[in-house]
C-alpha cells in the first residue's frame, strides 16, 4: 500500500482532480492522509499558494500534481504507476478520431471502456 499526504483545503477543485488522477494512475492501493492547510498558520504560509501538493513517506512533494503528465512522472520515479492505464490515458486516437476501446486491467480489476 502506498502511504501519501496531501495538503488541501476544503473545495479546493485541483486537490479532487489530483486525488481523481491519482486513483486512476497508481498501481496499488493508496492510503491518502489529507491535511487542512487552513487551520494552520505555519501550513497556510508554506502550502496557501501552492494547493494541491502531495508528499510520499520520505517527505518529497509534488505541486501541481493535479496536471496528469506531472503525477505520472512523479509516480514512475516511485514505480507506483500503472503503465498500462497512463498508455490507455494517452494513447492517440485512432484514424476515425475515437480512442480505441476495450477491457483495461488496473489494480486487479476489469474496467471496460476508455
Amino acid at each position: 500500500m502506498i502511504q501519501l499526504t496531501l495538503y488541501t483545503t476544503s473545495g479546493c477543485h485541483l486537490c479532487e482532480a489530483l486525488e481523481d488522477w491519482l486513483g486512476r494512475l497508481a498501481n496499488e492501493e493508496i492510503r491518502l492522509a489529507r491535511v487542512e492547510v487552513a487551520d494552520d498558520e505555519a501550513l497556510v504560509a508554506a502550502y496557501g499558494t501552492r494547493l494541491p501538493v502531495l508528499a510520499d513517506a520520505a517527505g518529497c512533494e509534488l505541486d501541481g500534481g493535479h496536471e496528469p503528465e506531472r503525477l505520472a512522472a512523479w509516480l514512475a520515479d516511485r514505480d507506483w504507476l500503472d503503465a498500462a492505464a497512463w498508455r490507455e490515458i494517452t494513447q492517440p486516437p485512432d484514424e476515425g478520431g475515437e480512442r480505441r476501446r476495450g477491457a483495461v486491467m488496473r489494480q486487479g480489476r476489469r474496467y471496460l471502456g476508455g
